[in-house]
């Protein structure tokens, strides 16, 4: 008896990558809703040059040009955040900020869990940014939220020179943002901190691919989600940036979590909370082992969703509950 034909799949609406799910994003990000282009536009005059009607027939910008999401992202953070000046060389990573900030937030909230419930704020909170990139968006939006103090590290020379340059060209923040070269390039934290510093939390951004071929097809995966809104014109390689060491690293993502493991114990007395984000769910299982290997008491995955995507990252901890709520007295 011959099978019956297969239905047709069923198709799939696209995604403007310009509305987001208010209820997807953490509710003190300030990031909810569509945004708002006329009063974006009306902060920084130059993302008008960027605008376009998407497929959706909505105002939009195009997402797959990347001087385009640079402009976009000077906008949001000048009319969310303050930030007047904020520039990054072209071919280094520009961060989603929107889920830059979700991270931010729910690391506030696991904080506030060993300070009877309460966020911390201010500057005695201080932060450690392991590989602050170019952008430094991390501290700006954790200090202009909370008034955190961070010390942001990077390998890479002139990703920090980019970072120095927007902290001293926006008042304040000098008094705020340290930044300090890693310089032992296959270390996460060995030779870093000073005996004397601690720190409420580290965040990370680990480079998530094994080889720049692996960047490349991650980035042609994005186009497909993203949508090309002009097939004739010839597309970047990577559509949000991204050097080397942003990217990709050997071994690739698992290896520089099983590093950071490792290594996190050095210095388990000077950090409270040690996270990083998990960009492939396949990965935190082994992460997790390594994590216990490495001897730390506490271990939390928080996971993320903005709009379609899911993220999580993973944190830790070698102080047990005394200890943690000592750290807040």
């Amino acid at each position: 008896m011959p099978k019956p034909p297969k239905r047709p799949a069923k198709p799939q609406p696209l995604r403007d990558p310009a509305a987001k799910k208010p209820d997807l994003l953490h509710p003190r990000n300030r990031h909810q809703g569509r945004y708002d282009f006329p009063a974006l536009i009306a902060a920084s005059p130059e993302l008008g040059e960027y605008m376009i009607t998407n497929p959706y027939g909505k105002p939009s910008i195009d997402f797959a040009n990347p001087q385009a999401v640079r402009v976009f992202n000077r906008a949001l953070l000048k009319a969310q955040y303050g930030i007047a000046h904020w520039e990054i060389p072209a071919d280094f990573l520009c961060p989603p900020i929107p889920g830059r900030a979700d991270y931010v937030h729910y690391l506030a909230d696991l904080l506030a869990e060993d300070n009877a419930g309460s966020v911390p704020r201010g500057p005695a909170v201080r932060l450690l940014d392991i590989g602050v990139g170019a952008n430094c968006i991390y501290p700006l939006i954790g200090h202009r939220d909370y008034g955190w103090h961070f010390l942001g590290a990077d390998i890479e020379p002139a990703a920090l020179a980019s970072a120095r340059n927007i902290v001293m060209a926006n008042p304040g923040l000098a008094e705020a943002i340290e930044l300090r070269q890693q310089a032992e390039p296959k270390h996460i934290f060995h030779g870093l901190l000073h005996s004397d510093e601690r720190f409420h939390a580290s965040l990370c951004n680990p480079p998530f691919h094994a080889s720049p071929e692996e960047a490349s097809a991650g980035s042609k995966r994005k186009w497909k989600n993203l949508g090309k809104l002009d097939p004739s014109r010839k597309l970047p390689v990577l559509n949000f940036g991204g050097q080397s060491n942003e990217l990709w690293c050997e071994g690739g993502e698992i290896a520089f979590l099983r590093r950071m493991a490792r290594e996190s114990t050095d210095v388990a007395q000077q950090v409270l909370w040690f996270s990083s984000l998990v960009s492939k769910a396949g990965n935190l299982d082994d992460f997790r082992r390594a994590l216990k290997q490495a001897g730390a008491l506490l271990v939390r995955t928080v996971d993320m969703a903005q709009g379609q995507k899911q993220s999580r990252f993973v944190a830790w901890t070698f102080h047990d509950a005394e200890a943690r709520g000592a750290w807040y007295r």
